[in-house]
């Protein structure tokens, strides 16, 4: 039946599918206002770290002077260079690296697991479990230091990488925020078909549940290494100078009677550079996967 034959209601709904259709696959253009706030979002966002840099590069009678400097000196990799030595942060690096590494992995997977648990399994009182987890997220973390430490010491651990590590192993908002995610993400029916074919709970994990998930397991993996990378009350006490993490160590630079504010610079740039590298290498990867599961969705 042509256009012709139909009548007059059903020739405008046809045209009206039609260019919905056209217009399903023609990509949006941003107009120039758009782009004029993005530009000044990104560039209020990345003042502090140009500031840092522009810092890092200048001397600490410089920076004491009015009006403070807007441009890079000169003296950028011997303040580097200073900050390093002064805040053995070679040592540091390595320890952050494998601390925060540590527990991004462990986070996303049993959190995964959890939320997986929370959302698509049935046992008894789960409800009621869910609302503890969630419930712990509103005890302030700072009145948990002091039994915290008690325990670690009783365990032997002070100073050492596993006191830091083992309280983080597994977070209640990664836990609520996978539940979340799968409860969308994820059909039973998915689950079911894979039951009927004879999966087991492990494959099950491993083949559905893990690439279901992998747009919110690249967040969460992101939030959390950032979180554990950049934590520094709870190392602060549980590890000393000959132990530090990057945060532990770059506090020594601020000590003493009249600090250097262009080493402590110059000390904070790198110690923000990893994650920066970091973001750069994933950034691609984490942004493609939450699109990808946007589009399922």
């Amino acid at each position: 039946m042509t256009t012709s034959e139909l009548t007059l209601p059903q020739a405008s709904k046809a045209k009206a599918g039609r260019r919905r259709v056209m217009g399903a696959g023609r990509q949006m253009h941003a107009g120039p206002v758009t782009y004029v706030v993005l530009t000044v979002f990104a560039l209020v966002s990345l003042a502090p770290l140009v500031w840092t840099a522009v810092a890092a590069s200048r001397t600490d009678r410089r920076l004491a002077q009015t009006p403070p400097p807007l441009w890079f000196g000169g003296n950028l990799f011997k303040n580097m260079e200073a900050a390093w030595d002064q805040a053995g942060l070679g040592t540091a690096m390595v320890n952050s690296t494998l601390v925060a590494g540590t527990i991004t992995v462990s986070t996303v997977v049993f959190s995964t697991l959890a939320g997986f648990a929370f959302a698509k399994l049935r046992f008894r009182f789960s409800n009621v479990l869910l609302l503890l987890t969630i419930g712990t997220m509103m005890i302030p973390p700072q009145l948990a230091v002091v039994p915290l430490y008690l325990w670690m010491a009783n365990l032997g651990w002070s100073n050492q990488l596993q006191t830091v590590i083992l309280p983080s192993l597994v977070t209640a908002f990664g836990t609520f925020f996978m539940r979340q995610y799968l409860v969308q993400a994820l059909p039973s029916e998915l689950i079911e078909a894979a039951r009927v074919d004879g999966a087991s709970s492990l494959r099950i994990v491993w083949h559905v549940v893990f690439p279901a998930a992998r747009p919110a397991m690249a967040v969460l993996g992101l939030l959390t290494f950032v979180f554990a990378w950049n934590d520094f009350l709870w190392p602060i006490i549980a590890l000393n100078q000959q132990n530090p993490t990057v945060q532990v160590a770059l506090n020594s630079l601020g000590t003493g009677y009249v600090p250097d504010q262009a080493v402590i610079m110059a000390g904070a740039l790198l110690g923000t550079l990893p994650l920066l590298i970091a973001f750069l290498l994933f950034g691609k990867q984490i942004v493609g996967g939450i699109m990808q599961g946007a589009i399922k969705g």
